[in-house]
Order: C-alpha cells, then sequence, then structure tokens
C-alpha cells in the first residue's frame, strides 16, 4: 500500500544522532498534535538531494514556522552518522530534523521504498514532500524520478499551505 492524502501515518522508529549518542524517536513522538512537514530523499549526499532539494527546507525554515508549521523533517535511508553529518554539512542543524530510516521500516511501510540495488543503493526512498497534521496526510507530492526534485521542493509545499 503507497500512502495516500488522507492516510494516517504507521507507527515506526526513527532513529537520531544528538550529542548523547544515537536516540530513537516514533512517529507519535513527530507528529501527534503537530503539524510537519515531513520530505524524503533516496539518499544524503547525493547530487540531487544535497544541492537542490535540502537547501530549499533549510532557507525556509522561518518561512514554514510563519505558515503553522511546528517541524520541517527529511526523512533518508540512511544510518544516523550519515545523517548527522550530512546535518552538518548542510547547515540544516536546529532548521531540519534529521530522521535515519536505515533498515527503511516507515519508507517501506508507506509504500515508498524502492530498489536502487542496480546501482550499489540497495533500498532507498521515493522523493516525496508531504504535510503531516495530527499524523494525518494532509498534502502529498511525490517525485515520478528519484534523480528530479520538483513538486517535492520546499517552495512547492509553502504554496500548498
Amino acid at each position: 500500500m503507497t500512502i495516500a492524502k488522507g492516510d494516517r501515518l504507521p507507527e515506526a522508529t526513527f532513529r537520531v544522532l544528538g550529542p548523547e549518542g544515537i536516540a530513537t524517536l516514533t512517529t507519535g513522538d513527530i507528529f501527534a498534535g503537530k503539524k510537519v512537514v515531513l520530505f524524503a530523499v533516496p539518499g544524503a549526499f547525493t547530487p540531487t538531494c544535497h544541492l537542490k532539494h535540502i537547501p530549499g527546507f533549510i532557507d525556509n525554515a522561518a518561512a514554514f514556522k510563519k505558515k503553522g508549521i511546528d517541524t520541517v523533517a527529511c526523512v533518508a535511508v540512511n544510518d544516523p552518522f550519515v545523517l548527522g553529518a550530512w546535518e552538518d554539512a548542510s547547515g540544516g542543524k536546529g532548521k531540519v530534523l534529521f530522521l535515519s530510516d536505515g533498515n527503511a521500516e516507515f519508507t517501506k511501510k508507506i509504500g515508498m521504498d524502492f530498489d536502487g540495488s542496480g546501482i550499489g543503493l540497495g533500498t532507498r526512498s521515493k522523493r516525496y514532500a508531504m504535510l503531516v497534521d495530527n499524523g494525518v496526510v494532509k498534502v502529498l507530492n511525490v517525485e515520478d524520478s528519484p534523480g528530479v526534485a520538483v513538486e517535492s521542493t520546499a517552495e512547492q509545499m509553502l504554496k500548498s499551505l
């Protein structure tokens, strides 16, 4: 099943790298009672993700807050150490919550996984952005190709709010 507008997010656990090491956050921790813009990338540091997708969310973090968004979060099928390094390198610390879905648990549950093993990437996430209100998907923009960031950009999400 692929997640759709109006669906409730499934329970899943994410990993985050903090000052005291790896911590866990559940979908309840992140989404319950909050408005969250969640976007997914096929992989941290990949050209489209690093150069074209995440910068818009970092640059527009204040604009999202002004529109009532509690959290802007990025999920990737990478380990928490990679996402911690990406958080530092991208300048996203304090602006975007970096969520590791290293085993693709969440990504598979919402039907947004794809097989990138043909080019050595293993299981990855499709590129998308969604507005989630108290755990329910209100807006969902999914890219047709993982190498493109057009429909799932921060600018497109801001237009949807």
